[in-house]
């Protein structure tokens, strides 16, 4: 999955695992028709004394106000403008750009990333919501996954997404985006006073919405570790339709990624092609094994002759 490099047949999930081993409605019954009543003539009643009525209170604008519609940013919140050119520079999808090869791709690892969320019924509801998203090294594609994912995510109609950047000593999300980077996870974590939410950048673009890292200080994981992590991520999973995606840091550089695993409902690893060991691959797995449900998903594949393109069926390739 990368820019730079053409699919080939099998799914990015399908091609990773064996590359490394990883294994009629009931009968309406009509009621017969109940007989008319036998009418009576009976005396007329005398008119009854006029009572008069107080109108009824007519809608207050409050009452007559229509839900609001989905992702529009909460009064806390602050609306960030994404960089359509910065997206295409970097090789990303585009919102409502036409289908190709890279969109249909995500398109398949997220099926089955949401499939894994409603079936995840032995865990509590708000973890399995909560994707942790990581590689063994840093330079195998993490972020660009984690970007490409949400942004694909996001395209979906009874979901909303929440990017979080966990890379702490290498935060890249808002700066791809184009959004200026402000406080972030980091600054709930130190500060009980501050409500998460509130450090959330709703986007122009529906469904997806940022939480940058915030400020670098040198115990992020004992931070990570504490009691007031979870009730951050209870707060910011208050909202049942929300997936929240974690970009942590590589496995194998920094530790705050096998604390994020405890929390996480899956794990989504980024093995490059031709470039991830397998030996680190299952060292890294190790390192996060607080998390039980792994997926691999394969990043700069090439393609094979007379293997599946996606997009030629939209008009896109040869």
């Amino acid at each position: 999955m990368n820019q730079h490099s053409p699919l080939r047949s099998a799914s990015l999930i399908e091609r990773a695992a064996e590359l490394y081993g990883f294994g009629a409605p009931p009968p309406v019954t009509v009621p017969a028709p109940r007989p008319e009543p036998e009418i009576v003539a009976r005396p007329k009643p005398e008119a009854p004394a006029e009572v008069r009525r107080e109108p009824e209170p007519r809608p207050t604008a409050e009452a007559r106000r229509e839900p609001a519609p989905r992702s529009e940013p909460k009064p806390q919140q602050r609306l960030a403008r994404i960089d359509r050119a910065r997206l295409r520079e970097a090789g990303l999808i585009e919102p409502d750009a036409p289908a190709g090869a890279l969109a249909e791709e995500l398109r398949i690892v997220k099926r089955q990333l949401l499939l894994n969320v409603r079936s995840a019924t032995d865990l509590p509801e708000a973890k399995r919501r909560t994707i942790l998203l990581c590689s063994a090294h840093p330079d195998e594609g993490k972020t660009f996954c984690a970007l490409n994912l949400a942004l694909s995510l996001a395209g979906e109609r009874d979901t909303e997404v929440l990017l979080v950047d966990a890379d702490f000593p290498k935060p890249e999300i808002p700066a791809r985006l184009g959004i200026q980077a402000e406080r972030g996870l980091v600054d709930a974590l130190a500060d009980p006073s501050l409500d998460p939410e509130a450090l959330v950048a709703a986007t122009d673009l529906r469904g997806l919405s940022i939480l940058p890292a915030g400020k670098r200080v040198d115990n992020v994981t004992e931070l990570l570790a504490s009691e007031r992590t979870r009730e951050v991520l209870k707060r910011l999973a208050a909202d049942p339709k929300r997936i929240i995606l974690f970009d942590s840091p590589p496995a194998l550089a920094a530790s705050p990624a096998s604390v994020l695993a405890a929390l996480a409902g899956q794990l989504l690893m980024v093995v490059r092609a031709d470039q991830t060991k397998e030996g680190d691959l299952a060292e890294a797995i190790e390192l996060l094994s607080a998390c039980e449900r792994v997926s691999l998903v394969l990043n700069g594949t090439g393609l094979s002759a007379g293997g599946r393109r996606f997009g030629t069926y939209y008009g896109y390739g040869t």
